[in-house]
């Protein structure tokens, strides 16, 4: 694995201050997503780690805009700040925000990154505006409203060149399966939070009800609905295997661990059943680190 300097410098990040802004940014990644990132410096070429490191902050800084407590107009009032804040940077190539100075460095080497940022940004506007998902509809329109475009910030770097149509449709098969894995590992927390994010269609199928959840309700019932969660999911991620093929060769065992990781996950969510409704579900650190550890052989 090369050492941080020569992503750096391989990535043609120059100068101290540009320097220090990815760095700082690498730390905030290793503290919060240990897994991915550990995945990102492993298995990708040097030269496009940096990039990635800076959208994936960028997406996971917008994210947490979206996601605070408190009431919808003020998080609505705080998030068109931030857009035009955004817009302001594009616009002019330049901010003082120390996330987005180093997203301006990415955009400038990925100049077609600029239609991603913007559809994220007008995404945000559906989360804000989520208030449950009624069927499978609603879910359908989150993950092409929301959870798509957030996605595309990471994967346009990967596969800058892939056809857009069929790229994007196995992307959107990846993330279909791992919002869908979110939602059911993440039930706990949610709850907490005062969110559901089960189709409500999908309760009344399995006859579960949202009291039955918040009061941490074991269940046949409860244990058939987080089942049928976790296979859908499954599903969508054995699918999604299709957007290895549209990456470039080295960016393949990425593609393969990002992938598998999500698996990791699955079965650490099956294992842990009614348990999810009280804490979340991880993949396995031995497991996941056997994958990374085959995928950079498969790399070298």
């Amino acid at each position: 694995m090369n050492s941080w300097k020569a992503m750096l410098d391989a990535a043609g990040i120059d100068g101290p201050e540009p320097r220090a802004d990815f760095t700082r940014l690498r730390h905030v990644v290793s503290r919060y997503r240990r897994h991915q990132y550990l995945a990102v410096r492993l298995l990708l070429p040097g030269a496009v780690v940096p990039h990635v490191i800076a959208a994936t902050v960028f997406m996971h800084y917008t994210d947490t805009l979206l996601d605070r407590e408190g009431p919808v107009e003020q998080r609505a009032a705080d998030y068109d700040r931030w857009e035009k804040l955004v817009h302001e940077a594009l616009a002019t190539k330049q901010s003082d925000h120390p996330v987005l100075r180093p997203l301006l460095h990415t955009y400038g080497t990925y100049p077609q990154l600029e239609h991603h940022i913007k559809e994220f940004l007008g995404a945000g506007h559906v989360d804000l505006e989520f208030s449950g998902f009624a069927g499978e509809e609603d879910y359908q329109h989150y993950v092409d409203g929301y959870s798509l475009p957030a996605f595309m910030l990471v994967a346009h770097l990967l596969a800058p060149d892939a056809d857009e149509a069929g790229y994007r449709g196995a992307c959107r098969q990846f993330i279909d399966g791992s919002q869908r894995l979110d939602f059911a590992t993440d039930l706990a927390e949610d709850l907490r939070a005062g969110r559901l994010n089960i189709p409500a269609q999908t309760l009344e199928r399995h006859g579960v009800t949202r009291a039955d959840l918040a009061s941490r309700t074991d269940s046949p019932e409860v244990r058939a609905l987080l089942a049928e969660l976790i296979r859908q999911a499954e599903a969508s991620l054995v699918e999604s295997y299709a957007l290895v093929t549209h990456l470039p060769e080295a960016h393949r065992p990425m593609g393969r661990a990002l992938i598998g990781m999500e698996e990791l996950t699955a079965d650490a969510a099956r294992r842990k059943g009614a348990q999810l409704l009280s804490s979340s579900a991880r993949a396995s650190v031995p497991a996941a680190l056997r994958l990374l550890a085959r995928e950079y052989r498969r790399r070298s």
